[in-house]
């Protein structure tokens, strides 16, 4: 049962909430195929997920049906299929889940400009001293779930607490589309009776140990002498899962931008490279990749690093830091071949490629010591990155594959 404002109030000094998306990347994935006319996933057994006629696909999201018949976020889809032979799949869309990110985070921003992105489908909001402004805070996050739902077409639920720890386990609780409170006084009826396992940022293997202790519950953890915890688990863990058992968090909202250290992607191939070609093909996707989306956020990099995995699963990398900057997928490739010819003979199948642009600056320097090409060339180049970025933008990603990448996919971030 959700408290009124008045004992809300009474509870905290600090007022916190935590707003998740439900189902994020099918939720996502169905708001746009309803726009299109088709079929909503979140209605039927459906799941997100790689190709379906290739065995390394795993489910990376599901609906609510699908969790009737115990199909499990990160399985095996093959797994899944067995488990429902009429579960729908679709394709994940990066950039349509990067466009509902930013439009829900909008929407949140309205009411604090205190906000923390957690995650591509979640944040927190420090709503801490805005009774003048929102008088009944319990009301706000109502009217937050729900216009997100009514403006975007999908379901959140928020969580409110005294603390971070409090407003994200809060959100967890019932699903879909709840807003639900953890303050002190509710820690012992709502926290406590949970698996162990549930407390925030605790891990598989601190859970296992903690079970060996006969600690089942979080409320176990919080009753447990903390001088066994660290000789458990360290000190520093120890303190912290014991603080957190019993609602203590002093972490703060930060709202301030994460810098982007570096741009990459790689690509774990099902069958092993063992030609140059096959190879360069692949360099030149993740190159064009991890370049575009560097174009975007306006930067340019002075640090190029090509990574290579064997089938022995032994890694290699050689990095070239360059004398000026550049943004240019051309230039860039070319040295990402030189790298690459100097990691590889050939002789040994390949995994695993991949492109990494660091070292950033929006400083955009002169490039033509580098690659000797005329100001007038470089300039060509730069246009004609701009119109395949501005042709992808509106159209999506597949709509142009530069030459060398026609048979291959687009690769993962990192």
């Amino acid at each position: 049962m959700v408290k009124s404002d008045q004992e809300v109030r009474a509870l905290a000094k600090r007022i916190v909430f935590h707003i998740d998306v439900n189902s994020a990347f099918l939720s996502w994935t169905s708001v746009q195929r309803v726009k299109e006319g088709k079929s909503d996933l979140r209605l039927v057994p459906a799941v997100i997920s790689g190709d379906p006629d290739k065995r390394t696909s795993v489910v990376l999201a599901k609906s609510v049906p699908a969790k009737k018949y115990d199909i499990k976020t990160g399985e095996p889809l093959s797994m899944a299929l067995r488990k429902c032979p009429n579960l729908l799949t679709a394709p994940p869309d990066f950039k349509l889940y990067s466009k509902y990110s930013r439009q829900f985070m909008d929407i949140c921003r309205e009411y604090t400009p205190c906000l923390e992105k957690f995650s591509i489908d979640e944040c927190f909001l420090d709503m801490s001293g805005m009774e003048q402004v929102y008088p009944d805070i319990i009301a706000t996050a109502y009217e937050i779930k729900n216009r997100i739902k009514k403006e975007l077409g999908f379901t959140v639920n928020v969580g409110i607490g005294s603390n971070k720890l409090l407003a994200k386990t809060a959100s967890d609780f019932e699903k879909p589309d709840k807003v639900h409170t953890l303050f002190s006084n509710e820690i012992e009826r709502k926290m406590w009776p949970l698996p162990v396992r549930d407390l925030l940022f605790l891990g598989k293997a601190s859970a296992q140990k903690l079970e060996k202790l006969y600690i089942k519950t979080i409320g176990d953890l919080a009753h447990a002498d903390i001088n066994t915890l660290k000789a458990t688990v360290g000190n520093k863990a120890g303190e912290q899962m014991h603080n957190f058992a019993n609602g203590i968090d002093d972490s703060s909202v930060d709202d301030s931008p994460r810098e982007v250290k570096s741009y990459g992607h790689s690509i774990t191939v099902e069958e092993n490279v063992t030609d140059r070609n096959t190879a360069n093909r692949l360099l030149l996707s993740l190159t064009d990749a991890a370049a575009s989306r560097m174009r975007a956020d306006g930067l340019m990099a002075y640090n190029i690093s090509v990574t290579i995995r064997d089938n022995h699963f032994k890694n290699r990398s050689h990095q070239r830091r360059l004398d000026s900057p550049t943004d240019i997928t051309q230039d860039i490739y070319s040295v990402v071949k030189s790298l690459f010819a100097e990691l590889w003979n050939t002789k040994t199948p390949l995994r695993l490629l991949g492109v990494s642009l660091s070292d950033l600056t929006r400083d955009s320097g002169e490039q033509l010591s580098l690659f000797g090409s005329s100001a007038e060339n470089s300039d060509k180049k730069h246009k004609v990155d701009a119109a395949v970025d501005a042709i992808r933008n509106k159209f999506g990603d597949s709509t142009i594959l530069l030459g060398s990448t026609m048979n291959t996919k687009r690769p993962k971030k990192k």
